[in-house]
């Protein structure tokens, strides 16, 4: 595999990650009746839209093709916490759960992919945005979620 390809291929892996992430926060946030948490889904959505963006450059950078869509695994988690939330007596506590699960693998699929000595600085610098800004929401999710 080519070194281009090898990059955008965990491009393209973390690029499906948040297309799952964007998708779930807006489910979440259609599923709870607090205006705080809608906002706060609402903005994490947005935020994993525009890291799709991001991520998409960065794969024609190298000259390789942007994957659509999202993962079955994604879509499992999301059919999960329709389940859970439909049969938990508090929906909001039940979401957040969830939110913090994913953001939790969220941040160990960057990490993963940072630590790989492939990746050139430039991408790097973007990961490391991104990651970190997901590190902010997970810890802003885990204090939503003791504030329930």
């Amino acid at each position: 595999m080519k070194y281009s390809e090898k990059v955008s291929k965990m491009l393209n892996e973390l690029l499906e990650k948040n297309y799952d992430a964007e998708k779930g926060y807006k489910f979440a946030a259609e599923n709870v009746e607090s205006s705080e948490l809608r906002s706060f889904f609402e903005e994490r959505a947005s935020e994993r839209y525009d890291f799709g963006h991001e991520l998409k450059e960065e794969i024609r950078n190298f000259g390789e093709a942007p994957e659509k869509g999202t993962s079955l695994k994604g879509d499992a988690h999301r059919t999960w916490m329709n389940l859970k939330a439909s049969v938990s007596g508090n929906k909001e506590e039940a979401v957040l759960e969830e939110a913090v699960r994913g953001e939790k693998a969220a941040v160990e699929e960057y990490e993963e992919v940072l630590k790989d000595t492939d990746i050139p600085p430039s991408t790097a610098n973007i990961l490391l945005k991104q990651k970190n800004a997901i590190v902010a929401s997970l810890n802003k999710v885990k204090s939503l979620e003791h504030q329930r």
